[in-house]
């Protein structure tokens, strides 16, 4: 099943960590949206968004997933399936293709929210892993955020890059 990651599950570590069976496909874009860090995380952050905006000039990049049909109720069950997240079938461009994908799109958003600086890295991570254009790349960076003081999860997230 294809899925599309934009947020931290760009990450493949992070992805592994939660869904075992998965295997990277193609960088991907997706028209008429943008990346916002507005969703609200069950712990108090923000989360990534696909925005829809359904301007011509929008794409959020991302990267196409082949996932275990067999792990989607796992997947469902961490994004948050119904209780802020909602799933949408969606088009994504890849440098081969125009292929279907199953996303994620927030239903719970504040915009004045900001993400810990661990959830901000594995987003960062994921999109250089990725290789995704240097300036989305520096948007994403130039985006503010704040500290984390569970240092438990803080120490666990960050312990999956290291």
């Amino acid at each position: 099943m294809n899925y599309f990651a934009y947020g931290s599950n760009m990450s493949l570590r992070r992805l592994q960590q939660r869904v075992p069976q998965v295997r990277q496909l193609a960088t991907a874009a997706l028209p008429g949206y943008q990346l916002r860090f507005h969703k609200i995380g069950q712990d108090g952050s923000a989360k990534c968004d696909a925005y829809f905006t359904g301007a011509s000039v929008d794409l959020l990049h991302g990267v196409l997933y082949d996932i275990d049909p067999a792990d989607k109720r796992s997947l469902d069950r961490i994004e948050g399936l119904g209780a802020g997240y909602d799933q949408r079938e969606v088009w994504v461009d890849t440098e081969r293709a125009c292929l279907s994908a199953v996303t994620y799109v927030a239903t719970q958003i504040d915009p004045g929210l900001k993400p810990f600086g661990w959830y901000k890295r594995h987003v960062l991570v994921g999109a250089r892993e990725a290789g995704l254009p240097l300036d989305y790349i520096d948007s994403i960076q130039s985006l503010p955020h704040k500290d984390d003081h569970d240092l438990d999860r803080h120490c666990r997230e960050v312990a999956i890059h290291d």
